[in-house]
């Protein structure tokens, strides 16, 4: 019971230890679930998509799961909504030859949007008209699946957000280890 309840926060495993091998390996069902249904949700948003439309909504994916807004400000899935539906409109116009740029009403989508959008130029620098739809199908896309994904969980603020953060992992190339807390480790190292 100790060893489930209290394993790499107030034990300190060692790396070779089976019973934390084995919860590795085999997470609990909630956990599993959970996978299943956001990669199944993931799939259904990138549904026929081509291959630059699934780069693109990776890309966007990516970048909103790793947004982070100034000190002191947090952004929920409206203002998310907000900023890729006023970044379609100016995608959409440009790809008719009118250069407009449509903004969202709150500063926190508008701080996003001013974000995101020389990402999106970046890397669409070539495309010409067929990129600037293809990006604005993709956050049309994105702007549908946050409405769908708010209306499973109507009283999360941040599902759409949270999902992202549950698909896209944040990680800065290093591997995981568990605290180091050398006075306790009762692991002997020849």
């Amino acid at each position: 019971m100790c060893c489930g309840t209290k394993r790499l926060t107030q034990i300190r495993c060692p790396s070779d230890c089976i019973y934390l091998a084995t919860a590795r390996e085999h997470p609990p069902a909630v956990a599993v679930r959970q996978q299943q249904r956001d990669v199944s949700l993931a799939v259904q948003f990138m549904r026929d998509f081509g291959e630059r439309q699934s780069q693109l909504f990776l890309m966007i994916a990516t970048f909103l799961a790793r947004y982070e807004p100034g000190e002191l400000q947090s952004i929920v899935d409206d203002d998310v909504h907000e900023a890729v539906s006023a970044l379609a409109s100016t995608f959409e116009t440009a790809a008719r030859g009118v250069i407009y740029d449509h903004r969202p009403a709150s500063l926190p989508a508008e701080r996003l949007a001013g974000t995101l959008k020389p990402l999106l130029l970046e890397a669409g620098q070539h495309g010409g008209t067929a990129f600037e739809r293809d990006t604005a199908v993709v956050l049309r896309r994105i702007a549908d699946a946050i409405g769908e994904t708010r209306s499973q969980e109507p009283g999360n603020h941040r599902a759409f957000l949270d999902l992202l953060g549950r698909i896209v992992r944040k990680s800065d190339g290093k591997p995981e280890e568990p605290p180091a807390d050398s006075e306790n480790s009762r692991l002997i190292v020849p």
